[in-house]
């Protein structure tokens, strides 16, 4: 379980980079140009949206990589990841998969037994 755990917050950890360049690009871009909004809609934090577009892959990323030595702290982080994602960004098209992802690598590194050995069937 703790392979599997890993293996998602990676993966998750990946895609949310691409949906943290898109929510990043989106907030400077109607920072910088403010007739978009006209078209996109008024974000209503973009302080936070930039800082979960940063924060929620890196936590990701690093609650993967903790998940087969430190399952606890590691499945703690993914499930700080996956809170981040949604909070910032909704559940949609977009972050169905990171929150997911990330949210099921949490859970599976929360409860993985110790020592994660194979046992003989």
């Amino acid at each position: 379980m703790r392979n599997a755990a890993a293996t998602l917050g990676l993966i998750g950890g990946l895609i949310g980079i691409l949906v943290g360049l898109v929510g990043y690009g989106t907030s400077n871009l109607m920072q910088d140009v403010p007739e978009i909004t006209r078209l996109l809609g008024v974000l209503d934090n973009p302080a936070f949206i930039r800082f979960a577009s940063f924060a929620a892959p890196l936590l990701a990323i690093a609650g993967g990589a903790m998940a087969r030595d430190r399952a606890f702290l590691g499945g703690v982080l993914m499930l700080a990841s996956a809170a981040v994602f949604y909070t910032a960004f909704g559940f949609n098209l977009g972050t169905m998969l990171p929150i997911g992802f990330v949210g099921l690598g949490g859970v599976l590194a929360i409860t993985a037994r110790q020592p994660d050995a194979p046992r003989a069937h």
